[in-house]
């Protein structure tokens, strides 16, 4: 326990102590982005970086937000989201990028995930695969009007978290090693309406779940594996990141009026 002027310790990997960052953050995956972030702030300034977590902090119209890489996949995305949490975070939003399972989701344009099938190893950890990986309501209505008000093509829809760039998405490694499996992959998804590929969304769900925070997440698309159009754009990431940081910018109206009125939670007619 911390004694009067002492410094309160800092977490053992994202090198940040309670009080360093506000409640809600934004997880992307990529270090290099956490300053792509805060160039859409009114001011950025970096908080840590350390191995693939690197912190930052500033505020967006009169509200204080934080970011964190997390790296690539559940295993790291788990750290970085239980000890931002322990630190006083109890808002994430991912901001990453993706591939489109669907023909009609183009590239550039962004998918909000509403929940995730978990192909991923992380969560199995914590709970049984039957637990669900849903995102929190508040946040992902709070993106779909961020992305309407900044007039962001989107889709909302599951998304398919795996821990495999290859094997996970049948993106064949150099070795050609393609067993028959593969081969039915992506229309199985595609035929069970699943939006997109990514990595980390549903460990981050599932640890919402379990510890009681809130999370979303939006992802620009970068290819399409229906399609196979591969089309990645800094714009359509720099657009990704605008819209999760109007999302924080609304949830925290939301949250004010919603303590105000004396609620736990916000609805429309609030």
């Amino acid at each position: 326990m911390s004694g009067a002027g002492t410094p309160a310790p800092r977490k053992a990997h994202v090198l940040v102590a309670k009080g360093d960052l506000p409640r809600y953050a934004l997880l992307p995956g990529d270090p290099a982005r956490v300053p792509l972030i805060g160039r859409g702030w009114m001011s950025y300034e970096e908080v840590s970086s350390n191995r693939e977590f690197r912190v930052g902090r500033g505020p967006l119209d009169g509200v204080s937000l934080g970011a964190c890489s997390t790296g690539i996949g559940g295993p790291s995305t788990d750290i970085a989201a239980v000890e931002l949490h322990d630190a006083g975070v109890d808002t994430f939003i991912r901001v990453g990028t993706c591939a489109a399972l669907q023909p009609d989701i183009a590239c550039g344009s962004l998918v909000i995930s509403s929940g995730a099938l978990r192909r991923s190893g992380a969560a199995d950890a914590y709970v049984d695969a039957g637990y669900p990986a849903v995102a929190d309501h508040a946040v992902t209505l709070a993106l779909i009007e961020a992305a309407e008000t900044l007039g962001a093509a989107y889709t909302v829809g599951i998304s398919a978290s795996v821990d495999s760039f290859f094997a996970g998405q049948d993106n064949p490694p150099p070795t050609g090693y393609r067993p028959s499996h593969f081969a039915s992959l992506i229309d199985d998804l595609r035929q069970q309406r699943v939006a997109n590929v990514e990595m980390e969304a549903a460990t981050l769900f599932v640890l919402a779940g379990l510890m009681g925070f809130r999370a979303g997440c939006v992802c620009a698309v970068a290819s399409n594996r229906a399609t196979r159009e591969r089309r990645p754009s800094e714009a359509s990431v720099e657009m990704c990141a605008a819209v999760a940081s109007k999302a924080v910018v609304l949830l925290a109206k939301r949250d004010a009026a919603a303590a105000q009125a004396g609620k736990r939670f916000w609805y429309p007619g609030l």
